[in-house]
């Protein structure tokens, strides 16, 4: 039985969701930019305006499980600079790289006590530090098209066309793997991994 959000668990994870994915997709069109494709800067997408990134299935998804994705930011490789495929795995990296500062971030105001005069903002900076590692994470599976498919890509050139061949059914796999339980089983033990970690290093300081 699925235990959904209560209205205030909603109004306390809006904020982590909103800056995690808006933050997460800006980065992408950032480096995609720095590196010579302005697609993004002509399309609208290279803004911190949460409403340019929203995918409503994602976002949804998101607030009920606590894993979802945004609307992808457009990149044409052939517009970076140098190799595409290396191009394509620094701008993929950008997206959960900027979660995981995020999260460690969040993963300071509560390891210095900066949270504790507010129990709900206590709550805020506790989502943002576990839905930002979970976008991370999440978008590091190797699977089309999360960024971790165009990163192993550009890991692997020789296999890229396979990799992004695999886009057709990307959706339709990561689909069953969440409702058969199996995503879970992977993402969880990460999540949390990365969490104990964060919070074991600004303790320690």
């Amino acid at each position: 039985m699925l235990n959904f959000p209560s209205l205030q668990d909603i109004l306390l994870l809006l904020p982590a969701i909103l800056v995690g994915l808006t933050v997460h997709e800006y980065s992408h069109g950032l480096a995609a930019d720095r590196l010579g494709d302005h697609t993004a800067r002509y399309q609208g997408r290279l803004t911190l305006n949460p409403l340019a990134h929203i995918d409503p299935v994602g976002f949804l998804m998101l607030i009920l499980f606590k894993f979802g994705w945004a609307k992808p930011v457009p990149v044409n490789p052939y517009n970076l600079r140098g190799d595409p495929a290396r191009g394509m795995l620094l701008v993929a990296l950008a997206g959960p790289a900027s979660n995981l500062v995020l999260a460690f971030l969040s993963a300071i105001l509560l390891g210095i006590g900066l949270t504790k005069f507010n129990v709900y903002f206590h709550y805020m900076v506790l989502y943002s530090l576990q839905i930002n590692v979970v976008l991370a994470v999440f978008n590091l599976i190797p699977i089309p098209p999360l960024d971790g498919s165009k990163i192993l890509a550009g890991l692997l050139p020789g296999q890229s066309r396979l990799i992004y061949g695999m886009e057709t059914y990307g959706t339709i796999i990561l689909l069953l793997l969440m409702f058969t339980g199996v995503l879970g089983k992977i993402l969880w033990p990460l999540v949390s991994f990365i969490i104990q970690a964060f919070m074991a290093i600004v303790t320690i300081f």
